[in-house]
């Protein structure tokens, strides 16, 4: 029998192959006689019926495909020539989905103690479809055990992550990104029994009798969602109900309207043979992060005061006195929370105890309102809604039959202003970027909450594409890495702008709170090229609007715009000082930027192939489309390369500026900090002078897409005078590594700035340029060990990529790469960075390494960066977490894409092996004083 594995691979990592190959390739490993084609298994029994109806839908469904892709096919030069982007998207979405359903199958048959056969109840081609989202929750488990889980997470206030992910949901209360609890309490109660079952926190801690526990089946995430499933016995043998709260934080590239929403989902699906009801109530702790803050509320029945709203009801909590762009404990002590149920639900509020007991007790809420307001610490308040799942049939005949239910609840927490930024016009109270399309907060909650299956698919879309593109990579721990990731970026994220002129702004989370920090953008990044160009740019805006204004009085890039919520800049110029670091960052992204316009939309993804252009006559830095649908126009193309020669053109004088200041000290730093700021101050970092200089290469290539093209010698002839110069001071005498400071011998250090290079194509052998600046390559040719004589050689020496790549596997360690020879922490932006251009090898090592960190981690916070590669995996000091720099785990995703795939293929040379050359593999690392 082929096995799930095996079949993921079949499927993910073999793009020429068809659905009938699929089908006909599942048929040759067929050796038990599991799945024929458009047959009846004669494998299973008759008490197995359901898995042979399986079989049989699939069958069908599968040559049903097989005859549509031949007819395509057979009339490729026709039919599929001229069919539409969205009719070719629909087509290789159906593969999908039919392999997906195999995948699923398999998972079932083989797989006996996931007992999820409730999942599937006939054998229909359209119940299968139906109950895809529900079955994927354990055909899609993750390989991978994080300590932490992301529930609810959207932006630096709503923040909502399950703190024990090893152990059982029940154990601890979900936490802050902090680590400091939040009030979410979930049970479920069997009214024929009387049994309470905790399903999420420790709201059973409130009972005054024993509860009972159910059986926890465990979680499941994508990019967007984290399930936990849970299995519950009745009172009767063979009675049983299946439980699945999904968390859903919607990453929808293709949308940036979806995404600018501050709110996430809550869908709790019920399926089983008897009834069942479902409590959920949260408490003060969402609206400020000190208890003893006073707090009011109101049940909000919107649709009674306008029709234009759905039935839905709303428990609306704030601060009782706000306190406008202020934090305690890094939580917002201004805003409103808002918790959306359908009408249908009970609800109230009032004192915890009481609440949680008359649910115990008779299974329902009162439909009351608690009129006290109070401290979240005094009695504690809670608000919760409660509801009736009828699943138990009526007829004798069908008592075993199972029946399925589900319900929707939204959580948004609002703040308008979101910030304060000093903008070109002077300090301004930025409002949410949602406020462009709707007049007040109800109708766009009520949108949010009707919108949730469109959100949900452009989602899930998202993290179909991720997957497919992350197993490229041939690992099923990476694609589970970025999937983990992603919602850590976001929930840095708050939008704002309107939507002729959007922004983004940026929380260093956990580290110091800086606002719009050049260098955590920078290791985030990737995440953002990859996902969604438009929103890196909207990163950007800020920080440029803020210094083209003369606000910032230094000829170097800032390091930041203040501390968030708060960006007032810093008009003496006293900010971290990181003058190389930052101008290095700020002309690579700019020149990635440009470049992401460049390619065909097979290499930009979803991105490339949405079917229009955003408005002509739109103003301001890559404007929104105003489609009806609110899906963003298309990224590349004529409008978006007019409008990028524009946002250059007015900030030209600004990145020259920034250039002028690398052109007189990249070559040799002078004492300073780089992003590794936590490492101390040292002069002459080689990994920092790399980045300077790429930084002025970048510049030549700015100026080249505007036409300037006397700049653009000018720094392409400083860039290569630095570039080979660097070559003979950055390196050891033998020739086997860097080092991390020009003159510190018998040190070494991971070189993650070569990633910029190989991002920007100039690894690459020029021919010529494009109307955007990046170079189209011919293939990659042999190089010699000479300088750089001629057109055809990379801007830096493939022996410096091969070198580093080497040394990277003689010095691994248990959960990864060391940062460099001082200590044995180590960075986890920067390891995906260094494998994204090292060997298919070591790039599999560092991956492999990094997960079993994941595994084996003690942190007890959101993904930290910054960790020990032995002993525990520990915090080493400080301690990082929750960090948008995780973006940097997309290293190699965005390098997939750049310059229309040819970036990756021009790294082949890495993995030639050179026969000349012995094995020096070292165990441990070099013997190195520390400081």
């Amino acid at each position: 029998m082929i096995t799930l594995t095996a079949l993921l691979k079949l499927i993910r990592t073999s793009e020429a192959l068809t659905i009938v190959t699929i089908c006909g390739k599942l048929v040759d490993n067929d050796d038990k006689g599991d799945f024929e084609i458009g047959k009846r298994s004669l494998w299973v029994s008759e008490r197995e019926s359901w898995r042979r109806e399986v079989v049989l839908a699939m069958g069908y469904g599968c040559a049903y495909l097989g005859v549509a892709e031949q007819a395509v096919e057979s009339n490729k030069h026709t039919t599929w020539t001229n069919a539409t982007a969205d009719q070719r998207r629909d087509f290789e979405l159906q593969k999908v989905m039919m392999a997906e359903i195999v995948q699923e199958y398999l998972y079932l048959l083989n797989e006996d103690e996931c007992d999820v056969e409730w999942v599937v109840k006939d054998g229909a081609w359209g119940k299968v479809f139906k109950n895809m989202t529900v079955a994927a929750i354990c055909a899609n488990a993750s390989t991978l055990t994080p300590p932490v889980l992301p529930l609810l997470v959207r932006n630096p206030y709503l923040s909502l992550w399950l703190g024990n992910a090893r152990g059982e949901p029940w154990e601890q209360w979900p936490m802050f990104y902090t680590g400091a609890q939040i009030g979410l309490s979930i049970m479920a109660a069997v009214p024929e029994s009387g049994l309470v079952y905790p399903l999420l926190g420790k709201g059973h801690d409130s009972l005054s009798t024993q509860v009972t526990f159910p059986t926890y089946l465990g979680s499941s995430f994508d990019a967007s969602t984290t399930n936990l499933t849970y299995s519950i016995q009745g009172g009767v043998k063979n009675e049983k109900a299946n439980v699945i709260l999904s968390f859903i934080s919607p990453i929808t590239p293709t949308s940036t309207f979806r995404q600018s929403l501050p709110a996430s989902y809550i869908k709790i699906y019920v399926e089983g043979n008897f009834d069942l009801s479902i409590y959920i109530d949260i408490n003060g702790q969402w609206v400020s992060g000190d208890d003893g803050s006073k707090i009011k509320w109101e049940l909000a029945d919107d649709q009674a005061k306008d029709l234009r709203l759905p039935p839905l009801k709303t428990w609306k909590i704030k601060r009782s006195e706000e306190e406008e762009l202020k934090e305690k404990n890094d939580r917002a002590e201004w805003g409103t929370l808002y918790f959306t149920g359908p009408a249908e639900t009970n609800h109230e509020s009032g004192t915890a105890f009481n609440m949680r007991n008359r649910f115990k007790n008779t299974g329902a809420l009162r439909n009351a309102t608690d009129s006290k307001f109070r401290n979240i610490n005094e009695d504690e308040p809670v608000f919760a809604f409660s509801k009736d799942f009828k699943l138990k049939s009526t007829t004798s005949k069908s008592k075993k039959e199972v029946s399925d239910d589900s319900i929707l609840f939204t959580i948004a927490h609002i703040q308008d202003p979101v910030v304060q930024f000093a903008a070109a016009r002077g300090l301004t109270l930025m409002r949410p970027l949602w406020a462009s399309w709707f007049d007040t907060v109800e109708l766009m909650i009520s949108h949010h909450y009707l919108d949730f299956e469109k959100s949900a698919k452009l989602a899930a879309e998202y993290s179909e594409q991720l997957a497919v593109d992350a197993l490229k990579s041939g690992s099923e721990d990476y694609k589970d890495i970025v999937a983990l990731s992603a919602r850590q970026v976001m929930g840095a994220t708050s939008f704002s702008g309107t939507s002729e002129s959007p922004l983004i702004f940026l929380k260093e989370i956990s580290s110091n709170g800086d606002f719009q920090t050049v260098d955590v953008i920078f290791p985030a990044f990737p995440f953002f090229l990859y996902t969604n160009p438009r929103w890196l740019a909207y990163l950007l805006e800020p920080l440029l609007e803020h210094q083209m204004s003369g606000q910032y009085p230094n000829k170097y890039s800032m390091h930041d715009i203040g501390t968030f919520p708060i960006g007032k800049g810093y008009p003496d110029g006293h900010d971290e000082y990181m003058p190389l670091e930052e101008c290095g960052n700020m002309l690579i992204m700019g020149l990635a930027l440009v470049n992401s316009l460049g390619g065909t939309s097979d290499a930009l993804g979803p991105l490339g192939s949405l079917g229009d252009y955003a408005d002509e006559n739109s103003g301001g830095v890559f404007p929104l489309s105003s489609r009806i649908d609110r899906i963003d126009s298309a990224w590349g193309g004529t409008r978006d390369k007019k409008q990028v020669h524009s946002w250059l053109k007015k900030s030209y004088k600004l990145w020259k500026q920034w250039t002028g200041y690398l052109v007189e000290e990249a070559l040799i730093p002078a004492n300073q900090l780089s992003t590794d700021d936590f490492a101390g101050w040292l002069a002459n970092q080689t990994n920092l002078a790399l980045k300077g200089i790429i930084g002025i290469r970048a510049m030549s290539g700015l100026s080249e897409a505007l036409g300037e093209s006397k700049d653009a010698a000018y720094y392409r002839g400083v860039s290569d005078d630095y570039i080979e110069k660097w070559q003979d001071y950055g390196f050891s005498k033998d020739g086997t590594h860097a080092m991390i400071s020009y003159t510190w011998y018998g040190s070494w250090t991971t070189i993650y700035n070569l990633f910029a290079d190989s991002l920007l194509c100039f690894h690459l052998p020029d021919t010529s340029s494009s109307a955007m600046g990046f170079s189209q390559a011919e293939k990659q040719k042999p190089i010699g060990g000479g300088g750089k004589g001629g057109s055809k050689t990379p801007f830096i020496d493939e022996k410096i990529y091969k070198m580093q790549s080497d040394w990277y596997h003689n010095v691994m360690q248990k959960y990864g790469l060391p940062l460099d020879s001082r200590h044995l922490y180590t960075k986890s932006d920067w390891q995906f960075f260094a494998a994204a251009v090292a060997s298919k090898k070591v790039r599999e090592e560092i991956v492999q390494s990094i997960a079993l960190w994941v595994n084996e981690t003690v942190t007890d916070r959101p993904l930290t960066d910054l960790y020990e590669t032995e002993g525990e995996g520990g915090f080493p000091g400080p301690n990082f977490f929750a960090r948008p720099v995780v973006g940097g785990h997309f290293a190699f995703l965005a390098l997939e894409r750049a310059c229309d795939g040819k970036a990756v293929e021009g790294l082949d040379f890495l993995n030639e092996v050179d026969v000349n050359t012995e094995d020096q593999e070292q165990s441990v690392l070099p013997v190195v004083e520390e400081l």
